[in-house]
């Protein structure tokens, strides 16, 4: 191995073992760790508290009786499709919590004391095989490289899969997600209210003038409340969008990203480590 090589070797060891030392990974890692283990909670928390709406609305009854002829529906007719879409919804979010819970786990166990110490262990290793007078015994300098490399994704895959995904969430998702949360918010709050309307009493004792002045006010709310069950129509499809919007950004934050992340550090790796072993055994590389 050429002294260039012996120097960059060298200097990228010697940095990853002052980035394990100092713990700047762990510590960004384990940032952006909990505020997306809390984002999963509050949106799990928002859906849930839709679906508790919609549970108490399902069985209010709607009467629609312009001219004193209606009919009487449920609003559950309207949001049975919506409920249904939050149970799953429900259950992907579960498997989205546990997976951002495990990686919290790892980033403590991979921040570990000791851990950090068998990975600086495994850069004095590679300094002593590279730097030894009249050269390394015969693949000592290639062991030497391959335990480098194992103990550095042992300390370093998680919080580099952790910080990438962040800022793919930061830079792609993020603004879907606060719009797609705060729809599910206001679709809740309509349902809510819409489901606490009270229809006014009528009153008996009123005169003829009375009485028609009210069929004349109960008309209008009727015609209103035609209106309200469009408008809840409309959020209902909406919040559906949204949920669905929501699937596809945890699924990608919590599965797919990391996948795709950890991939590419162990192919990364596994390249490096087969040039590391050309080079030690004497092949000549670019």
């Amino acid at each position: 191995m050429s002294k260039r090589r012996k120097i960059g070797w060298t200097i990228t060891a010697v940095v990853a073992a002052a980035i394990a030392l100092t713990g700047f990974a762990d510590t960004t890692s384990d940032t952006y760790a909990d505020e997306a283990f809390k984002r999963a909670l509050v949106t799990f928390a928002v859906a849930r508290g839709l679906n508790g709406v919609i549970s108490v609305a399902q069985g209010t009854e709607v009467a629609v009786e312009p001219g004193g002829v209606g009919v009487n529906f449920t609003v559950g007719q309207i949001l049975d499709p919506i409920n249904d879409l939050i149970e799953q919804f429900s259950s992907v979010m579960l498997v989205a919590t546990s997976s951002l819970g495990l990686q919290k786990i790892l980033l403590d166990m991979t921040g570990w004391w000791g851990t950090t110490l068998v990975f600086v262990f495994a850069v004095l290793f590679l300094a002593i095989t590279t730097w030894w007078p009249g050269g390394a015994r015969p693949g000592m300098g290639v062991l030497a490289v391959r335990v480098f490399l194992i103990t550095a994704f042992v300390r370093f895959a998680l919080p580099v899969l952790v910080i990438g995904t962040h800022f793919v969430f930061a830079g792609f998702l993020e603004q879907e997600h606060d719009a797609a949360t705060a729809v599910l918010e206001a679709t809740s709050s309509e349902i809510e209210e819409f489901s606490q309307q009270d229809p006014m009493p009528a009153d008996g004792d009123a005169s003829f003038v009375d009485r028609l002045g009210d069929m004349w006010d109960s008309s209008m709310r009727q015609l209103d409340v035609s209106g309200r069950i469009d408008r809840l129509k409309d959020s209902a499809s909406s919040a559906s969008e949204q949920i669905v919007n929501l699937i596809v950004i945890f699924v990608l934050q919590t599965i797919i990203l990391p996948l795709a992340f950890l991939w590419v550090f162990v192919e990364g790796l596994k390249g490096i480590a087969g040039r590391a072993a050309r080079l030690q055994s004497g092949g000549s590389g670019p």
